[in-house]
C-alpha cells in the first residue's frame, strides 16, 4: 500500500533535458514504460530529480549517520549484493555481527562471563530493535502469569510521552497498552517517580529512554532502577526495565562512563541502540542486546535449515543486507575506544559552540542539557509576533533543514527548534548556523507579523467584554495555528 502523495497531480510523464539524446518521448510517471531506455538516459533521468533532495549533511534534523569514510564505503559496496540471511553461505558475515553483539554487550556491562557469549541481534534499525525487545517481554510476562493461572490479556508497558513513534507502533502492533507519564514545561523527559507509580501487576516493563528525541536529555535509569526495586519488593512483583538507548547507547560509554544506565543496574533485561546514528554507520543497522540468555524466550527464536546449516533467527523482517553490519565492524575496530570517544567529544564541543552563539543572540531559551545527546533545543524568549516555525522555513533558503516542533503532552504550547551534532558537522557550520539564523532574525524583524491578525481578533473579543486570555493561552493558539498551516502546507508539498 502506497502511503505517499506524488508530487504532481496534473502531470503523468516524467521529462528530462538532459537525456532527450536518448529519449524523445516522455516516460509514464507512475506505470512502467513499454519499451527500454539506454542506462545512460536513465541514470540521468533519476539523478535530474534527486537533484532537489536536501543535502544531507545539512539535514540537521537527523541523528543519521550522513559520512563515512572512503574505506568503509568501498566495503559496504563490496558487500552490496550479500543477502545477510544467507549465514550458512556467508559464514563470515555472521562471524562479524556476532562479534558486533558481543562488543556493544561488553560495552554496556552484560554480566558475561570470559567464555560467555553475548545475547543479541543486529536488526534494520531500533525500531525493529524495539520491537524484538518488547515481544520478548511480552511473552515473559504472559508465560508467568499463565503459569500462575491468572489473566494475561492485558499486557501494558509504562514510558514518558516523549519517546518515539516505534513504542506507539509497538503497542498498536501487538496489543499493548502503552502508560505515558505526561511531560510538564521545563520537565521533558519521564518522571521516574510518576512512571514506578503508573506501573501494575500488568506492566511488562518500564522503558527508559538515554537520549530523548525532543531534547537529547538522559533519563534517571539509575533513580527508575532504585525506585521500581523498591515496588517489586513491596508488592511481590519482578517488572523489568528497557532502555532505549538508540541515540544514546554510543555517547554514554565514551564522555559520561561513570553514569549508571546499563546492565550495572540489575533491573535492566535488555537495550536497543542504533548503530546507524552515534554508532556512525549509514542508515539500516540497529542492534538489541539481552542481559542474560533467560531474558530471551527461547519460543520466540525460529530454527530454519533450508539455507544449509542449521540457523537461529529471531528478527520481525527476514532479507536484508549485508553491508550495514560490516559497516558496524569497520568502525568498531577502526575507531576503538579512543576513536569513538574523540568523535563525541568533539560533537559535544560543537554543540557548546552552537549552543554559545544563539545565546549571544539574546533572543533564545535553550531547552536542551549540556550533559546529553549532543544537540541544541531552542526556543523564542518571545514568539508573539514571529514563531520557530518561520525560523526553520527560513532557514531552508541557506540550505539548513532545522525541524519545529511542539513538545508532547502536557506541554505541547511549548514549540522548539533542534540542531543535531553529527561528526560531520564541523565547528565552522556552527558559526556559520548562527550567522544564517541571525539574518534570518533580523529578516523577520522587519517583515509584518504572521500570527498579529490573530492576536487582533483576540484583542477584539477581550474589548467586547470576552473573558481576557492569559498570555500562556494565546501561545498556545499562535501554536495551534502555526502546526496547521505547516501541516497544510506539507499536505501540499505531498509530504506523508
Amino acid at each position: 500500500m502506497v502511503l505517499s502523495k506524488t508530487t504532481s497531480e496534473s502531470d503523468v510523464s516524467v521529462h528530462s533535458t538532459f537525456a532527450s539524446r536518448y529519449v524523445r518521448t516522455s516516460l509514464p510517471r507512475f506505470k512502467m514504460p513499454e519499451n527500454s531506455i539506454p542506462k545512460e538516459a536513465a541514470y540521468q533521468i533519476i539523478n535530474d530529480e534527486l537533484m532537489l533532495d536536501g543535502n544531507p549533511r545539512l539535514n540537521l534534523a537527523s541523528f543519521v549517520t550522513t559520512w563515512m569514510e572512503p574505506e568503509c564505503d568501498k566495503l559496504m559496496m563490496e558487500a552490496i549484493n550479500k543477502n545477510y540471511v544467507d549465514m550458512d553461505e556467508y559464514p563470515v558475515t555472521t562471524e562479524l555481527q556476532n562479534r558486533c553483539v558481543n562488543m556493544i554487550a561488553h560495552l554496556f556491562n552484560a554480566p558475561l562471563g570470559d567464555s560467555e557469549i553475548a545475547i543479541g541481534v543486529g536488526t534494520v534499525g531500533s525500531s525493529e530493535a524495539i520491537m524484538l525487545a518488547g515481544l520478548a517481554f511480552k511473552r515473559k510476562w504472559q508465560n508467568k502469569r499463565k503459569a500462575e493461572g491468572k489473566p494475561y490479556d492485558k499486557p501494558n508497558i509504562v514510558t514518558g510521552a516523549n519517546v518515539q513513534v516505534c513504542w506507539e507502533k509497538f503497542a498498536r502492533y501487538f496489543e499493548v497498552e502503552l502508560k505515558e507519564v505526561k511531560l510538564r514545561e521545563g520537565y521533558y523527559v519521564m518522571d521516574p517517580a510518576k512512571a514506578v507509580e503508573m506501573v501494575d501487576e500488568n506492566t511488562i516493563c518500564v522503558a527508559a529512554i538515554l537520549g530523548s528525541t525532543l531534547n537529547g536529555e538522559f533519563e534517571d535509569v539509575k533513580l527508575l532502577n532504585d525506585l521500581l526495586i523498591e515496588k517489586n519488593k513491596q508488592t511481590g512483583w519482578d517488572t523489568p526495565i528497557h532502555v532505549d538507548a538508540a541515540s544514546g547507547g554510543f555517547i554514554a560509554p565514551f564522555i559520561y562512563p561513570e553514569l549508571e544506565w546499563d546492565f550495572r543496574l540489575p533491573l535492566v533485561k535488555s537495550i536497543n541502540v542504533s548503530g546507524h546514528k552515534y554508532g556512525l554507520v549509514y542508515a539500516g543497522i540497529g542492534w538489541v542486546i539481552w542481559r542474560n540468555k533467560e531474558d530471551l524466550p527461547e519460543e520466540l527464536i525460529f530454527h530454519i535449515n533450508y539455507l544449509g546449516a542449521d540457523q537461529p533467527t529471531f528478527t520481525l523482517n527476514f532479507s536484508k543486507g549485508s553491508s550495514q553490519v560490516i559497516a558496524q565492524y569497520y568502525q568498531l575496530i577502526r575507531l576503538g575506544y579512543e576513536g569513538y570517544r574523540n568523535v563525541m567529544e568533539n560533537c559535544r564541543d560543537n554543540m557548546l559552540v552552537l549552543k554559545e552563539g544563539l545565546e549571544k543572540t539574546g533572543r533564545f531559551n535553550i531547552v536542551s542539557k549540556d550533559n546529553g545527546v549532543p544537540l541544541v533545543a531552542f526556543s523564542l524568549k518571545d514568539n508573539s509576533c514571529h514563531t520557530e516555525f518561520e525560523i526553520s522555513d527560513m532557514l531552508r533558503r541557506f540550505g539548513w533543514i532545522v525541524p519545529a516542533y511542539t513538545m508532547p503532552p502536557d506541554a505541547e504550547h511549548v514549540t522548539v527548534l533542534r540542531v543535531v551534532i553529527r561528526e560531520d558537522f564541523s565547528r565552522s557550520l556552527a558559526e556559520r548556523l548562527v550567522i544564517d539564523i541571525e539574518k534570518v532574525l533580523h529578516e523577520l524583524d522587519t517583515l509584518p507579523s504572521r500570527v498579529s491578525a490573530k492576536i487582533s481578533i483576540t484583542e477584539e473579543k477581550q474589548k467586547n467584554g470576552t473573558a481576557k486570555k492569559s498570555a500562556l493561552e494565546t501561545q498556545r493558539e499562535i501554536t495551534t495555528i502555526w502546526r496547521k498551516f505547516v501541516t497544510e502546507r506539507k499536505k501540499m508539498n505531498g509530504v506523508c
